[in-house]
């Protein structure tokens, strides 16, 4: 498939990795078939999983960078930001390692973000029956949440890892979580700097002995003290800086004395 540069529009696929061996070449694989530029970032993985990645990098199949060990998700996404941009690449498609998004769309996802390249392009989950209770119940959740920080229904689903960002919008955003709080509070942090977001309905399947690096209760209390954070900020911090923008691009269309 023809390569998807031009002017302004330079995107690679960036795979964030930790202790994926069974799936993260077929993942990569699948993910050339429709861009071939492709960066993998290696989140401290151990023996079968750092293998796998070294093996993926050896064979000019991808970028591959390790990192010295286990940061968490939103780390490795943040190196992979950076990696990428020092590339010379202008976005990022974002899927997880562990194959459970539906790759196939991924040329819907290019197609909106090179008609729309100063949007952020977020995956909106169609869920099927392999979907654990859980994550039904975690979506509603951080759903409400989101809209109250956002100041409405901007955000369809603020936890799936599908994605395409605008580098320069994802690195202008400040300081965010490291592990799972991640994909929501870059989301959030995007929307406040007034970048436009688009949903794009996907379908994800969950596997019977999948792999999931979630731990259960540390990862709730850190998404928890995040949407606390978030919400504080929406209430008492966001207005203000909306207002002064406006006021900023109001003083701009002032006639010069």
């Amino acid at each position: 498939m023809a390569r998807r540069e031009r002017a302004g529009f330079r995107p690679c696929a960036l795979i964030p990795t930790y202790n994926n061996p069974d799936t993260v070449s077929d993942v990569v694989d699948r993910v050339r078939a429709y861009l071939p530029d492709v960066v993998v970032i290696d989140d401290g993985s151990a023996g079968p999983g750092r293998a796998a990645v070294e093996r993926i990098g050896a064979e000019g199949r991808a970028h591959v960078f390790h990192r010295a060990e286990n940061g968490g998700k939103g780390a490795a996404v943040k190196t992979g930001f950076q990696v990428a941009a020092d590339l010379g690449y202008t976005h990022a498609l974002q899927v997880d390692a562990d194959g459970q998004h539906a790759l196939e769309d991924i040329p819907r996802f290019l197609e909106a973000a090179e008609a729309n390249p100063a949007a952020l392009i977020l995956g909106a989950p169609i869920y099927d029956d392999t979907a654990p209770r859980s994550r039904l119940i975690g979506r509603k959740i951080t759903q409400f949440w989101t809209n109250f920080e956002t100041h409405g229904q901007v955000i369809d689903d603020p936890m799936c890892g599908f994605r395409v960002y605008p580098l320069d919008a994802a690195l202008a955003v400040g300081k965010t979580g490291d592990r799972m709080d991640f994909d929501i509070e870059v989301a959030v942090k995007i929307a406040w700097r007034g970048v436009a977001i688009i949903n794009l309905p996907t379908k994800v399947r969950y596997f019977e002995g999948g792999v999931s690096h979630f731990d259960v209760l540390w990862d709730n209390v850190r998404i928890s003290w995040m949407h606390t954070r978030l919400a504080i900020q929406a209430v008492f911090v966001v207005p203000w800086i909306r207002l002064g923008r406006r006021l900023r691009r109001w003083n701009r269309q002032l006639p010069a004395a």
